[in-house]
């Protein structure tokens, strides 16, 4: 059954008249008829009985009457609302992304993206990255926002601005008032670390081979609230990316710039290969880029 047959069952049912039917949907009688007799040839059987004087629905077509309301019913709800998602007046994305992200510059992201497109929902998975690239590559989600990958089959990574580590260090610590640190000089302070899996941890393990030294962690967790908080209460340091000096220094911790090795990493969006966005998530891809950010996370 074709939309525009059971368009043309609806107004003939409704109307009992073939010539008012024909009115209602602008269609010659021909066409009309032609209609009804290939839907009739479809279901097998008739759906009005015709004299030169009147047109009544069988059984049949009254057991249809009204399963072909619903259907009409659902087609326009459905068109409308694909037409509103085409129009960007209604949607909704689920994005992953690095807390480190999601906490820090992710918010005025997604202020400026509703206020233009305010109908569109967005769910927020603030995950590990790891699990970004995970939830990106199964199909969890449209878009992940979270540090480049090594050579990941079947996604594609759009760089936004590279992100440069900093020392984090307490407020009353001799290191808190040089203009920057060397590793040498942290690691002479206990060291609080994120756990593994963190992508932020083995980055961290990865750049000390250069120095032949291992990290030495002495406390660690999962948040980096928590890191931050136990830098600025004199536990130890630690090293973050800069995109959460701003966290950490509300928190109450102090942010360097490290040296000796630096450690920088492009920071981007992730979606599938070949794979098409919806017309929301194209919405907020482009806000993305629209926006680049130097490696403090400041706009440029």
């Amino acid at each position: 059954m074709t939309v525009k047959q059971i368009r043309a069952f609806l107004a003939v049912a409704q109307t009992l008249s073939f010539v008012q039917a024909c009115e209602r949907l602008h269609l010659s009688q021909p066409a009309l008829s032609l209609a009804i007799k290939s839907l009739e040839e479809k279901l097998g059987g008739l759906l009005f009985s015709r004299t030169t004087r009147s047109v009544r629905l069988t059984p049949e077509g009254e057991a249809l009457l009204p399963l072909a309301r619903r259907l009409i019913a659902d087609w326009d709800n459905t068109q409308d609302e694909l037409q509103q998602r085409f129009r960007l007046d209604l949607g909704r994305i689920t994005v992953a992304a690095i807390p480190s992200f999601a906490g820090n510059l992710l918010p005025s992201i997604l202020k400026t993206f509703r206020t233009s497109h305010p109908g569109i929902s967005v769910k927020i998975q603030d995950v590990i990255n790891e699990q970004v690239i995970d939830m990106v590559q199964v199909g969890d989600v449209e878009l992940g926002l979270a540090f480049e990958p090594h050579a990941v089959s079947g996604l594609h990574f759009t760089p936004l601005y590279t992100d440069r580590f900093v020392a984090v260090v307490p407020g009353n610590s001799s290191l808190a008032n040089a203009h920057n640190v060397s590793w040498e000089q942290l690691l002479e302070e206990p060291f609080i670390a994120l756990q593994r899996p963190s992508t932020v941890r083995y980055m961290l393990e990865e750049a000390l081979v250069t120095l032949n030294r291992t990290l030495p962690v002495e406390l660690e967790s999962h948040q980096l609230t928590t890191v931050a908080r136990m830098v600025a209460s004199g536990l130890g340091v630690s090293v973050v990316p800069a995109l959460c000096v701003s966290q950490m220094e509300e928190l109450g911790a102090r942010c360097l710039p490290l040296q000796d090795p630096a450690i920088e990493r492009p920071i981007g969006v992730l979606q599938q290969s070949g794979h098409e966005l919806s017309v929301a998530a194209r919405a907020l891809f482009k806000t993305l880029l629209a926006t680049r950010w130097s490696e403090t996370g400041a706009e440029p």
